[in-house]
């Protein structure tokens, strides 16, 4: 029996997806629930798992566009396993340089690999060599894409120059997109602040080992800066919004949006009814969602629907900037290096970990007057966090 493979929708709003990469080879056995490939949607990356287990049949090539629900590959569940055949891995993947000095066997094959029909048409008209282009697809595969990037040779200067080429992913290509969207359709603007976190230093240095052998988590900077956004969006609900047309949408609910590096690049796992969590509440589900997101876990519902974002350059060093809202949200916070800094306090110079913020925000619906006023609030809790997000007693809101 055939069995036809088909697309399934990784989530509400995806038409399409692209094969990113196949783990398994035309006329391979497969097992049922064996990953098979993996998939990139405008929103994640997605693993492929088997079916039903016998010889499969490629029907789509690394790079293609599949539509939800269109067929990607058969399965011949009728097939025997051959004795003493196991699934096969996926080959490790290679970048070779264009101008490799002795190419090995294995090099040349990779280079002089097959070509689709969809590239032999393209190399042809444009007279170039096969053996002059780079194949990114399997076994040196030349697709369409690289003999759509392939350009006629005009000399190779001295020296070893190498350069390799890859395919940006959907995901990688959605999120250039909603930046650019994000940057020429709202009228962003961008305000100033900076924070002394001294108090929350002092109530990390006295409450962190406590808090982590209770709660098997660390006491960390999100859950400060996400309670002192949840206080100030209440405050300010209009931070706490979106256009849709010619209506503002307000939110009576706080889905806050973090984003972190994953291995894809960007993603904004979302951390929901924040105004209802704990401390220990959000630094247990912003740990939970950076792990998922790391391990290439996220799934498209933990990254959408959120009503704000905070963005925590500082971990990588990063001194001041200015964030480009996450559409459709209205405004995202931005996080900065702590560094020790000369300040006035009380008319004498004092060093203390200082640290800017910043808000960039949509002025269609967002003034003046909320955005300076949320970002003042944010300050002024995380400047006094004990009576301001802690009703006065914190080993109280840290559950010890």
């Amino acid at each position: 029996m055939i069995l036809e493979m088909k697309v399934p929708s990784p989530g509400e709003s995806i038409s399409e997806v692209e094969i990113a990469e196949w783990l398994v080879s035309d006329g391979d056995y497969v097992e049922k629930d064996q990953t098979i490939a993996e998939v990139d949607s405008d929103k994640a990356t997605l693993e492929l798992p088997a079916e039903e287990s016998g010889i499969i049949t490629l029907k789509a090539e690394e790079g293609d566009a599949i539509a939800v629900g269109a067929v990607v590959c058969h399965i011949d569940t009728a097939a025997a396993k051959p004795a003493g055949q196991d699934a096969k891995p996926a080959p490790p993947k290679t970048t070779v340089s264009q101008a490799a000095a002795t190419p090995t066997a294995a090099q040349t094959n990779y280079a002089t690999g097959t070509a689709s029909p969809a590239a032999r048409k393209i190399i042809a008209e444009k007279g170039i060599d096969t053996a002059a282009i780079t194949g990114t697809g399997r076994d040196g595969r030349i697709t369409k894409e690289d003999a759509i990037n392939a350009v006629p040779s005009m000399g190779t200067p001295a020296g070893d120059r190498p350069t390799s080429r890859k395919k940006m992913s959907m995901l990688r290509r959605k999120v250039a997109e909603r930046l650019v969207a994000a940057k020429n359709e709202t009228a962003m603007l961008t305000t100033f602040n900076e924070v002394n976190m001294s108090p929350i230093f002092a109530l990390r240095a006295e409450y962190k080992e406590a808090f982590k052998a209770k709660h098997e988590v660390g006491l960390g900077f999100m859950s400060f800066f996400t309670k002192a956004v949840v206080r100030a969006l209440k405050e300010f609900p209009d931070v706490n919004s979106m256009i849709d047309g010619n209506e503002q949408i307000l939110h009576d609910y706080c889905d806050i949006s973090v984003a972190v590096s994953g291995p894809k690049g960007l993603m904004v796992p979302v951390v929901r009814n924040a105004e209802a969590m704990s401390f220990k509440d959000v630094e247990t589900e912003i740990k939970r969602l950076a792990i998922r997101a790391r391990d290439g876990q996220i799934s498209v519902d933990e990254m959408t629907g959120g009503t704000f974002t905070i963005s925590n350059g500082g971990v990588f060093g990063s001194m001041l900037s200015t964030p480009i809202i996450n559409p459709p949200q209205s405004a995202i916070l931005g996080m900065h290096n702590i560094l020790q800094r000369p300040i006035a306090v009380d008319g004498k110079v004092e060093i203390h970990p200082m640290m800017y913020v910043a808000l960039s925000y949509d002025h269609r619906i967002i003034d003046g007057r909320e955005s300076v006023g949320f970002l003042v609030a944010v300050k002024e809790a995380l400047e006094d966090p004990v009576a301001l997000l802690m009703d006065g007693d914190a080993k109280k809101a840290l559950e010890l």
